[in-house]
């Protein structure tokens, strides 16, 4: 059966995706996971179109209570956190690994595609590797999620210098080890890109993390996207280099002209 996987999946006006997001989790060929959803005070009826799935797996009323739980299998099952008051995808995913019971957790945003052999594939290549950090190559695809053939390839290995340079770990697509690494040391700080600040801390710490060169995970990109964002992706880039590594003027400068360079060609 294998060791358990924690999934951690933030809800937030997450209601045209979660139910396929929970089909896509339950089409893994991998079975013994456990589905963490945190809902961060969603203003749609995310959390009810969850509740009527978990119930009628479980073929019993759920309480409406912190934690609700029901289970698919034996070695299927769901929790459904509801916090309350919205807190944002940092504190949303803090709770999850809070909770989290499995050898492994993984990170899934609801508008992202897993392939069904994506937990695995992953969990093969990070025993094999004996990593206690791990994630795919994807690929990017329209706002339904139809893969463009544009794949982000990753490298083999990532250390902490190698990786100022570029944002090529994406969070649908890591997986940890929790017998190599502590819960303290996942945890997501709260500031803009959490996600990158969250990878760089880890890094910065000496581990190394392992790419698989596979697009096992499909990147939802919306229409409305593009240059506005661009711009405020680049001033939270360069923030973290100078308030969270606080890197100096110079070699802040130098990084970022490495990752704007890199970030530019991954997606034309």
């Amino acid at each position: 059966m294998g060791e358990m996987v924690s999934i951690i999946v933030p809800v937030y006006k997450a209601a045209s995706y979660i139910a396929k997001t929970i089909e896509m989790v339950r089409k893994q060929t991998y079975k013994n996971w456990e589905l963490i959803l945190i809902d961060d005070c969603s203003p749609d009826n995310s959390t009810e179109i969850i509740r009527g799935i978990m119930q009628e797996a479980s073929l019993q009323k759920l309480p409406q209570g912190v934690l609700e739980e029901a289970a698919f299998s034996a070695t299927e099952h769901i929790s459904l956190i509801c916090k309350t008051e919205n807190g944002g995808a940092a504190k949303a995913r803090n709770t999850g690994i809070e909770i989290a019971k499995g050898k492994y957790i993984a990170f899934l945003d609801a508008d992202d595609v897993w392939l069904p052999d994506k937990l695995e594939k992953e969990i093969i290549f990070i025993k094999d590797k004996q990593a206690a950090f791990a994630f795919t190559a994807y690929e990017f695809g329209d706002e339904d999620a139809n893969g463009l053939g544009k794949v982000v390839v990753v490298p083999e290995r990532l250390t902490y210098r190698k990786a100022l340079s570029r944002t090529v770990i994406f969070t649908s697509t890591v997986m940890f080890d929790m017998s190599k690494i502590s819960k303290e040391e996942i945890r997501m700080p709260e500031v803009e890109s959490e996600d990158t600040a969250t990878w760089w801390k880890i890094l910065r710490a000496g581990y190394v993390a392992y790419g698989l060169n596979e697009a096992l995970v499909i990147y939802r990109r919306p229409k409305k996207s593009l240059s506005s964002n661009k711009f405020k992706a680049m001033k939270r880039i360069w923030n973290l280099y100078r308030k969270e590594e606080e890197l100096t003027i110079p070699v802040s400068a130098f990084c970022f002209c490495l990752w704007a360079v890199r970030a530019t060609l991954r997606r034309i």
